[in-house]
């Protein structure tokens, strides 16, 4: 009987840990904001394939909205890595068990960035990055540009990781929509 309760716990603490290997794609506060652009939901949303060999380069998914709202026609929702208290490794990857946040970024038919938002902050620093009027400076982004901090991003005392790492992760993922060919 104990073997059984143990066999158990173990099985719900692993489901656990692969429920947390992914964003959710579907989240409420991604539903909000294309209701708000009068999207119905996630209905409208399918999902644009990539090769295997981009795909597998990150975590998230990129989603093109059909028919377009009055503002919004792509979407992509995913998962940043950042480091753990302690550090990361000397190659800038997070070293061991990382901390990661989850946001999404809607994007114009021009692919431009229209709206960040970060809407599941599990780091344990850095939480200053989920601030709306924070997140404003990336709208208007089209990857013609490179994004830096302290050049054209602020800088967060105390959020250092996480300000580079959402800046990247913009930056990469809105050059990455501007060379697809949809």
């Amino acid at each position: 009987m104990r073997t059984r309760g143990l066999l158990v716990l173990l099985g719900l603490m692993f489901g656990w840990v692969l429920a947390q290997d992914q964003p959710d794609y579907q989240h409420r506060t991604l539903n909000r904001a294309l209701a708000k652009d009068g999207v119905s939901g996630f209905t409208n949303l399918s999902e644009v394939c990539l090769p295997d060999s981009i795909q597998n380069t990150f975590t998230g998914k990129f989603f093109e909205i059909s028919p377009a709202g009055d503002q919004y026609k792509y979407v992509y929702a995913g998962r940043v890595n950042s480091c753990r208290s302690g550090g990361c490794s000397a190659q800038g990857e997070p070293a061991g068990n990382s901390e990661y946040f989850d946001y999404f970024i809607l994007f114009d038919a021009e692919k431009s960035v229209q709206v960040v938002k970060v809407f599941n902050y599990q780091a344990t620093h850095g939480y200053e990055i989920t601030s709306r009027g924070w997140l404003k400076q990336f709208a208007g982004h089209d990857g013609s540009e490179s994004l830096q901090v302290n050049k054209n991003i602020d800088a967060i005392s105390g959020a250092t990781i996480s300000v580079q790492a959402i800046t990247e992760d913009v930056q990469r993922q809105t050059s990455l929509l501007q060379r697809m060919k949809i």
